[in-house]
């Protein structure tokens, strides 16, 4: 991608003013038209939002989206609708123990509760502010209990099964943050107590060894900075034995938004390291260590979606599509969300975006050379995707980021037309990560508290 080093947050001011304008509009559409009882909100077809009956994992992005869109504009009605909601639906969630998106559907809804009561956004009273909390521990407690052993520790397996390590998994790991440090932890067989952290950081660690390539060692044959969307692991000795894909084209290409979420998750994680004691980190390895690796692991996805990226900042959905090759010199121009051949992701977009800005944030101190770089490329996707043809302004069309993709491989996106690939219609994933970007670039422009996952613990915000 070609990364405009000028570009200013406050540039984007104007953009940021209309996005939320629409995006509320959107909102109330969804609303008024969906009901619950006939499932989550996944995609849209041709402009309407429907569902897709697998594991409900969008739930928590539709109601968190209300609650980040109270958060800017203050208007009692999405506050109304995101909480009671989170509290009429979400419930089931917290004991969902058959997958691997806690950190996705909780923390976009109980933790942007708690986090907006503990920023003074929201009257509550203790008992609704406990609520969240246990909500939180739960949630985590019950993630966490989805373990595989490997030979060098452990991680989250996959809806799958115990085989199975998702690169996405990387971003919903912080609710074990979260469950840890409110004071939680799991218990297992005999009362055996297990350290929340700690596995959220070896889950870390096995994604940054398995999932993400380097280059180097095992990966000499291979390209730094790619990842496997899955991971494929022998459960009776824990030893690896290849990569695979779900949503990608293979286990030796890179499915873009698989990507992003690395990109994204460990930068939040880094960011979470940066203001915890050493004693609250992992209990058989130092911080410094943590950080490396995890730093490691950031820059390496960081730089390969800015290498394989065309020119504004949007990916192909998978960076070894077989039919990219027919685009010609792709990298060297704008995506072209009608082209022929291969769909764009922007849902990627917007997760990578904030990705590279936090990654930024995190080494303005430690290698300003490479902060500007990350930071100024987030910037770039953003002023992208704030404006056509990724932002959604028909007013009959509920979502707010156009030219998502699903699942490319199952076939299970909008596709009218045999003469363009599959474009126009949005996600629920890509709407609220698209709001959550947003968020957090409209909250530095306006000198608020900077955004974290972690904004919802009070210990650390007090400090």
């Amino acid at each position: 991608m070609k990364i405009d080093l000028d570009l200013k947050p406050g540039q984007l001011s104007g953009k940021l003013e209309r996005f939320w304008s629409l995006s509320g509009e959107k909102i109330r559409l969804i609303d008024k038209a969906l009901d619950p009882l006939k499932g989550s909100p996944v995609f849209t077809v041709e402009g309407k939002y429907t569902s897709r009956g697998w594991t409900e994992w969008t739930s928590g992005f539709q109601y968190g989206s209300s609650l980040l869109q109270f958060d800017v504009s203050g208007d009692p009605y999405f506050l109304d609708y995101g909480r009671e909601n989170t509290l009429r639906r979400m419930a089931p969630h917290l004991t969902h123990t058959g997958v691997h998106d806690h950190g996705f559907t909780n923390l976009s809804t109980y933790g942007n509760m708690l986090r907006l009561i503990n920023e003074s956004k929201v009257a509550t009273n203790e008992w609704e502010k406990h609520y969240y909390e246990l909500a939180l521990k739960v949630s985590g407690a019950i993630q966490a209990d989805r373990w595989t052993e490997i030979k060098d520790g452990g991680f989250i397996y996959s809806f799958n099964g115990p085989h199975s390590l998702f690169v996405d998994t990387i971003r919903t790991i912080r609710i074990l943050m979260v469950s840890h440090l409110l004071g939680h932890a799991l218990y297992g067989e005999g009362d055996k107590k297990i350290n929340l952290m700690d596995r959220a950081l070896q889950h870390a660690k096995a994604t940054a060894t398995y999932s993400v390539y380097y280059g180097r060692g095992r990966d000499s044959y291979d390209v730094r900075g790619r990842t496997a969307h899955e991971s494929i692991f022998n459960v009776k000795d824990g030893s690896y034995r290849c990569p695979n894909a779900q949503q990608g084209y293979s286990g030796y290409t890179t499915w873009t938004r698989g990507l992003t979420w690395a990109m994204c998750g460990f930068a939040e994680e880094l960011e979470v390291l940066e203001v915890l004691p050493e004693g609250q980190i992992y209990e058989s390895t130092g911080k410094k260590e943590i950080e490396e690796f995890m730093l490691e692991a950031a820059k390496a996805t960081c730089d390969f979606f800015i290498e394989n990226t065309p020119v504004d900042g949007i990916p192909y959905w998978d960076t070894g599509a077989p039919n990219l090759h027919k685009l010609g010199n792709y990298l060297d121009n704008k995506a072209d969300p009608f082209n022929r051949y291969e769909p764009v992701d922007s849902s990627a977009a917007a997760i990578g975006a904030q990705g590279l800005l936090r990654l930024g944030r995190y080494l303005e101190a430690r290698d300003p050379e490479a902060a500007k770089k990350y930071w100024q490329a987030g910037l770039t996707v953003m002023d992208t995707i704030l404006d056509e043809p990724y932002l959604s302004v028909e007013s009959d069309h509920q979502g707010i980021l156009l030219h998502s993709v699903y699942h490319q491989p199952n076939a299970w996106d909008h596709h009218p037309d045999p003469e363009v690939v599959v474009h126009g219609e949005s996600g629920m994933w890509g709407d609220y990560h698209m709001r959550e970007a947003a968020l957090y670039l409209w909250r530095i422009i306006r000198d608020e508290p900077y955004y974290t996952f972690f904004g919802c613990i009070e210990k650390i915000i007090n400090e």
